[in-house]
């Protein structure tokens, strides 16, 4: 359905050639590849949405102004498969929502990832406020979109920054944030359980990033969220790290939660990113650096991870991971952005930072046993935010030295980045090189 919408659009504006060359740029089918429980085949093809309308504005501007390179480039990023973000309503009105969504799947003969964002006191009342008002009324609206999935194939990534923003964690006054951790394990624990009924859903929670949350705390807080009825948790969401980076903590994470929870029980005293020493290099640690890709035989001794893995591999023995994973990539093809020094502090470095790029091309096909699948979470393109940065009071970004779109708005000046910073790059028709 919203391909006929595109290819109308495309034509009016003299862009069918940009559509079509980016429909031919798509993955092929591959031969059929069993699954493992809910695991995703390799050969998996993930639903495109509808296109945010920002994206056509702006492919359209750019044509009139003969700027055909970027508007091929642009619409190349919004035919990309991408999840799609369920953030209220009533638990009818998600339901049919949903079912839309898994409707306009089956047409493409493809998977939706669902990105579930309404757990009541969402993103500690900030940028992304909102959700649900009490735990029976989160109940019912994840039972709206359980409903609406039925037996449907599909990905829910649930609750980005649920688990990496406890309500105690918030600093806020319980009179005007009436919230609590314990509530927080339980709307997730319900969620998990209620979304794992659906016989063809794969339920990931949320374990935030590798310069986030270290090994130990993350897989507690997945435990305790009930990761152990999922399929496991997601990293990076609307985030910028290496994938190579990201890769090393999901594995750390689900060693943890193996050595944690089958090898000894309760204990999760897990090595972690943020001191890498072990028999490698003698036991002299440091904190990994995010601003570099990690690796065992990386000579620079904080980009090095010999130590970590020399370290799960003692401790795990013989008993093997299961907890798997998927990353986002949809915007870390530069890897995180290093902010100058200043004075005033925070630089909200996850706030639209500069010269950043798409990533890897959403697929299941990672050859990482626990790695299931690269996917595009974060809707490349959308505003993070109002960025004032060192200049809480101003309306500016001073990076930037305009004021950014509000948080879920198209942002014209970043989609354009991130399709120039694309890595690997998106490849180009003869006649636009």
């Amino acid at each position: 359905m919203f391909e006929h919408g595109w290819r109308r659009l495309a034509v009016s504006t003299g862009a069918a050639l940009m559509l079509v060359a980016s429909s031919m740029s798509a993955a092929p089918v591959l031969a059929a590849v069993p699954a493992t429980g809910h695991t995703l085949p390799a050969n998996t093809r993930f639903y495109v949405p509808p296109p945010d309308k920002g994206a056509f504005t702006q492919i359209v501007d750019l044509l009139k102004h003969r700027d055909v390179k970027d508007a091929f480039l642009i619409g190349d990023m919004v035919t990309t498969p991408q999840a799609v973000w369920l953030n209220g309503g009533t638990p009818a009105q998600v339901k049919k929502s949903v079912q839309k969504t898994v409707f306009g799947a089956a047409l493409q003969k493809s998977v939706p990832v669902f990105v579930v964002y309404d757990i009541p006191g969402r993103d500690c009342a900030q940028y992304s406020a909102g959700g649900a008002l009490s735990l029976s009324d989160y109940g019912a609206w994840i039972d709206g979109v359980a409903s609406g999935i039925g037996k449907s194939k599909a990905v829910v990534i649930l609750e980005p920054d649920g688990l990496g923003l406890l309500p105690s964690l918030c600093g806020l006054s319980s009179t005007v944030y009436p919230f609590t951790d314990a509530d927080r394990y339980a709307e997730l624990n319900g969620a998990v359980d209620r979304l794992e009924q659906q016989p063809n859903t794969s339920v990931y929670l949320d374990a935030t990033h590798s310069a986030w949350l270290n090994v130990p705390d993350a897989s507690t807080r997945l435990v305790t969220a009930g990761v152990q009825r999922a399929q496991g948790f997601f990293l990076n969401v609307s985030n910028f790290q290496f994938t190579s980076n990201l890769t090393q903590y999901g594995t750390w994470i689900s060693d943890c939660i193996t050595y944690a929870t089958a090898v000894s029980p309760g204990n999760y005293g897990c090595p972690d990113q943020y001191w890498n020493g072990g028999p490698p290099n003698n036991w002299n640690g440091v904190a990994l650096n995010n601003y570099g890709q990690w690796s065992d035989t990386q000579t620079q001794a904080d980009l090095n991870t010999a130590g970590e893995n020399a370290r799960y591999a003692t401790m795990l023995g013989t008993t093997v991971p299961t907890t798997h994973f998927v990353i986002d990539t949809s915007r870390n093809g530069q890897g995180p952005w290093n902010p100058p020094a200043h004075p005033a502090g925070d630089a909200q470095d996850w706030c639209n930072p500069p010269a950043r790029g798409l990533g890897l091309q959403p697929t299941a096909n990672t050859g990482v046993a626990l790695l299931d699948a690269y996917l595009w979470i974060k809707t490349p393109g959308q505003s993070d935010g109002q960025c004032t940065r060192w200049a809480p009071s101003g309306g500016l970004d001073p990076i930037r030295g305009i004021a950014d779109p509000a948080a879920g708005a198209w942002f014209p000046q970043l989609a354009l980045e991130l399709v120039a910073n694309a890595n690997p790059p998106i490849e180009l028709p003869k006649f636009l090189k």
